[in-house]
Parts: C-alpha cells; structure tokens; sequence
C-alpha cells in the first residue's frame, strides 16, 4: 500500500472469502465491509481482511444500509461480484429460470448503486453478462457515471491461470485512466511459479502444518490413469483399457480436457467449485499422482499461502471449500481493479475537476 494513495473507503458486496477484498485492500484502498449471505465465508473474510463480515441476503440491502460504512472516505467505492454461472452448465429449459435468477442479483446491485450514488463502482463478472440484456439494464443504473468495461483474460495481468472474466469500472469522477491495460505483465506466471515450492503430499494426504494442503483420495482406476497421464496431456495418451466408458461414445470424445494434468510452464485452467477432483478437468498435479490440493488451489486463485480458509481445528470439507475458492475473484485481479481506481482518483485530482467530471449518459467502451 503506498503513502499516497487517495482516501477511499469501498463495501464489497456478494464478498465470498474476500479475494476481491483482499486484492483491493493491497492496491491501497479501505475496504470498510464485505457482505455475503453466506455464513461459511465470515471466519476466511474477518481473519484476512480488517473489515467486518455482513451476513445478508443483497437483495434487501438499500443505500442507506451502506451509507455509514463510506462516512470517513473522501471517496466511495461500491464493488461485487453477483454470482452468475455460465450458460453451459444448464440445459436450455433450465437455463432460462436459472439464469434469471441469476441474474436479478445484478440488477439488485444496480439498483444499490443509483440509490447510494457512490463515486465509484466496480463489477466483476462472468464474460456472458455482456452478451444479456440485463447488462444493458444495469448500465442504465449508472447514469451519470464514465463506465469502462473489458472480458478480461487474467493470465495478462499475472493471474497463473486461464481464467476469462468480465470486469467494469464506473466513475463520477471522469473517464480518464480507467484502463486495465497499464497493468497488463510481459510473462505469463505459470504454475510452476505459484505452487512449485509447496512441500509434496500423497492422494488423499494432508500436510501436518497446513490443513488446506489436502488432496482427494483416488479410486484404484484413477490411480492408474493419472501414472499414465502426460503434463499438457489427454485421456487419449491412455491404454484403452484405462479409457471411461462415456469417454468412448461419440457424445464423450469432445471433453479431452478431464482427467488431464496441469504443466509445470503453463498457467493452469479455470480454477473451479470442483477443482479438487481428478476427473473434473485438468486438476492432476504436474509430476505428483494425485490432484490439487486446496491450498494450491487457492493460491492458483493468487491467494496469498497464508490466507487463512478454516477456523483452528475446523475439519476440512472439500466440496465447500472448493466451491468458496472456485467461486473467488482472484486476490490479484482484485489488485489490478484497485490500483486501477487508485491511479485514476490521484489523476483526478492532479487535473481540473472541470474538465474531468461527466454529468451525461455512462459512456462505454471495451478497453481490449
């Protein structure tokens, strides 16, 4: 955090365990709140981060809710990432009532937002909100603002994993340097880089001086086929005796990435909800037989190594702890968004206030 950076008090909503936090709070910015509904996020949010854990639903929040948590910032930032899942994950007739659910934690925020008129907002997303009309209905909640918005691949700014998110920025303050670009790195980090110095641990073993550097046991047949998966590799390097059944049909042959190893010098792939298991996608360590652990899953996620995710002597469950980790803004995008909106008010405030404020429509734009 550096000397000068400018006065800004920000509320983190849909905060999860507080990647988002946790990236914001190192660019320089005061994150007084975070607020989830869901309680198994409180001990991971209030033991990182110094800033109190509200449990409740956002969609019964309102402006006035939040407008004390701003009172002792020169500027107020409004920051979230409402949970969305990706079209994929649902058949088209499920698709529609579960993306409108989803969806409408959108436009809670936006309706947060033109009510508590904050001077800055930021939204994190997945990339296909820019495809649905609800995207253009919140941006019509930002009426008055400069709004900036970019899919983002994170391996550009340093994240060490492929990872495709949505990001947007919003300020009354003007339009100027709102551009995610300047922080964008000449090299990839790579696996290699994040996890390659973690001590090793077996399938279905526990580090004794980290419980979250757990593994997932692996089934006889699972063992087999990771001895014989390649770094980088498919399940069709594989004797066919070792090949899955559904893999074998027409209908399976296009999901080559299951069952595959991560590469040593390569960002690793999406980090998801069930990046603990083998046989979810290419979660296999890159020399160890066995997958992930959640340690190195969350530091995937840029988390720091010492981020803590359980209480003293709390029992590891890998489904919940998956889902709050794969679910989680990367500590590192959130940085980047930070330092972001803190370059952006310090140039505000080297310039002519004038010149620099918009009062019309939210202009939009895509950075790259």
């Amino acid at each position: 955090m550096s000397d000068d950076s400018p006065s800004i008090s920000a509320v983190d909503l849909f905060c999860g365990v507080g990647g988002l936090t946790h990236g914001l709070v190192r660019s320089g910015i005061n994150v007084m709140a975070g607020v989830d509904l869901d309680p198994h996020c409180r001990y991971p949010f209030e033991a990182n981060n110094s800033a109190p854990f509200i449990e409740r639903d956002v969609k019964d929040l309102k402006g006035a809710d939040l407008k004390p948590y701003f009172a002792d910032g020169k500027y107020s930032l409004l920051a979230g990432c409402a949970p969305c899942q990706p079209f994929s994950t649902y058949s088209q007739k499920g698709r529609s009532k579960k993306r409108g659910m989803d969806w409408r934690l959108v436009l809670n925020f936006g309706s947060i937002v033109a009510d508590l008129q904050p001077d800055l907002v930021t939204m994190e997303n997945v990339v296909q909100l820019a495809d649905h009309e609800v995207f253009s209905e919140f941006l019509e909640s930002l009426n008055g603002y400069s709004v900036s918005w970019a899919k983002v691949e994170c391996t550009k700014i340093g994240v060490p994993q492929s990872r495709k998110r949505l990001v947007l920025l919003a300020s009354k303050l003007g339009g100027h340097g709102l551009d995610l670009s300047p922080q964008f790195v000449q090299s990839p980090r790579t696996v290699r880089d994040e996890i390659g110095k973690l001590p090793p641990i077996a399938a279905g073993g526990q580090h004794p001086r980290d419980s979250l550097h757990i593994a997932s046991s692996l089934s006889e047949i699972n063992m087999k086929r990771i001895q014989a998966s390649k770094p980088g590799g498919t399940w069709r390097d594989w004797d066919p005796n070792l090949i899955a059944a559904c893999h074998r049909k027409e209908t399976g042959s296009t999901y080559p990435s299951v069952y595959g190893r991560m590469e040593w010098d390569a960002p690793a792939p999406t980090i998801t909800t069930q990046c603990f298991g083998y046989g979810n996608g290419r979660f296999g360590h890159p020399t160890q037989d066995r997958a992930i652990s959640l340690r190195e899953a969350a530091m995937l996620q840029t988390f720091p190594r010492n981020y803590k995710f359980l209480k003293p002597g709390e029992q590891v469950t890998f489904s919940r702890l998956g889902r709050m980790i794969g679910n989680a803004v990367p500590v590192r995008l959130g940085e980047v968004i930070g330092q972001c909106l803190t370059d952006h008010v310090r140039a505000y405030e080297a310039g002519d206030p004038a010149e620099l404020v918009s009062s019309g429509p939210a202009q939009l734009g895509r950075l790259f």
